[in-house]
């Protein structure tokens, strides 16, 4: 057991314990995730935005930073701030961990007259993400509901999500365009990780109240040099998420589900067509959209690769089949993302395939804000009243 403060716990951590870290004892938490053969990737500053990097100490984090997000707006403003997590959400998500934007599916490599089939290895190393937010480690969970919980599992996906381990950041800083108090992802965390933090700089000083979520994640904090948390430490860690939570102005309705079930002939589609680009920048900042499409190409060797990238219900050839696409519009392809997003996704995972990140709202260029046309469409419904059960 390495050495601990005097109030620290002297066992092995167990899940629901709750400690107190210093930024030292931070930057000792990711030294020992190292230590046992995870990768570690978490927020990074780069390019002017927050973007997903290698984490070897708390300095590589994007330390002082706070971004500004808005409806078609997003900006990232460096200040005299000892925090970490002082900020949202970047604009790429954890999704291209587990997902990439591209992947070689085979290859047929030529040698003479004769080809060979050939497929990449799958093993990758073990992955520790460290600062997730909550919203984003839901949208984990939905798509291991796509992706590894069916009948056929994406084996790419499979071999990258295996022995995953998660270290979510409660989220003190939402921003303007964060909704997950309305889809129940945030701004605490609740399940689905191994060890949860909470940065808190008051009167107290500056520390991280970590909770621990599994036997792995008391394990390796076990190794780390800490102190107790006090009921101090927890009021505190309460305030961060109320004070998040007052912040939020954006909400979905609870209802949409239904509203868009019965909204598929309203107006306002053709209405957010006249703004929509079709650009696709809302799937692809997506945490959860899944759509693909396969290609083969070819090299100068000889070789054919086949290759799969991301789509999105945008594109007109995501929906064509003989003869044309089946959504030449630009507002069926919106209804089709929107509707497919916020209500049929529950028939197909009994899950919202959103987790109100705001990401799509931020990145949009003509900043269309789905929390508004939901909204809309919620003020212009005329559900079917219920049918009155049977006695």
């Amino acid at each position: 057991m390495v050495e601990t403060t005097d109030n620290s716990a002297v066992l092995a951590l167990r899940p629901g314990d709750v400690v107190v870290l210093s930024r030292d004892g931070l930057d000792a938490l990711i030294s020992a995730l190292r230590e046992a053969d995870y990768d570690v990737t978490g927020p990074t500053v780069r390019n002017a935005a927050i973007v997903l990097g290698p984490v070897s100490s708390t300095s590589d984090l994007p330390v002082g930073y706070r971004d500004e997000q808005s409806a078609g707006r997003y900006r990232v403003v460096k200040e005299d701030d000892e925090r970490c997590f002082q900020w949202a959400v970047g604009p790429g998500s954890w999704k291209g961990e587990f997902f990439p934007s591209k992947q070689e599916q085979w290859r047929a490599v030529r040698s003479g007259e004769t080809y060979t089939f050939v497929e990449p290895r799958f093993e990758s190393p073990s992955l520790a993400i460290f600062g997730a937010r909550p919203c984003e480690v839901a949208a984990i969970g939905v798509l291991d509901k796509v992706l590894s919980q069916g009948t056929y599992g994406d084996a790419r996906y499979v071999s990258r999500r295996r022995d995953l381990f998660v270290v979510v950041a409660e989220c003190g800083a939402p921003a303007s365009t964060c909704f997950c108090t309305s889809m129940g992802t945030g701004p605490g965390a609740s399940d689905g990780f191994d060890l949860s933090l909470s940065e808190i700089s008051d009167a107290g000083g500056h520390r991280f109240v970590v909770r621990v979520g599994s036997e792995r994640g008391g394990a390796i904090l076990s190794t780390v040099a800490r102190e107790r948390a006090s009921s101090e430490d927890l009021v505190a860690r309460e305030r961060l998420l109320e004070d998040a939570e007052t912040t939020m102005s954006r909400r979905m309705p609870s209802g949409i589900a239904a509203v868009l079930a019965h909204s598929q002939e309203s107006p306002r589609w053709s209405e957010i067509a006249e703004r929509c680009l079709s650009c696709a920048n809302c799937t692809l900042v997506c945490p959860t959209c899944f759509c693909s499409d396969v290609h083969d190409v070819t090299d100068l060797s000889g070789a054919v690769i086949r290759e799969r990238t991301w789509s999105s219900c945008f594109d007109l050839e995501h929906s064509y089949l003989h003869g044309g696409s089946v959504r030449a519009s630009g507002g069926s392809r919106y209804r089709q993302w929107m509707t497919h997003k916020l209500s049929t996704w529950w028939d197909q995972f009994d899950a919202s395939g959103c987790v109100g990140c705001g990401r799509c709202i931020a990145w949009c260029p003509v900043g269309i804000d789905i929390t508004e046309e939901a909204a809309l469409f919620e003020q212009d419904a005329q559900l079917p009243e219920p049918e009155a059960s049977a006695r």
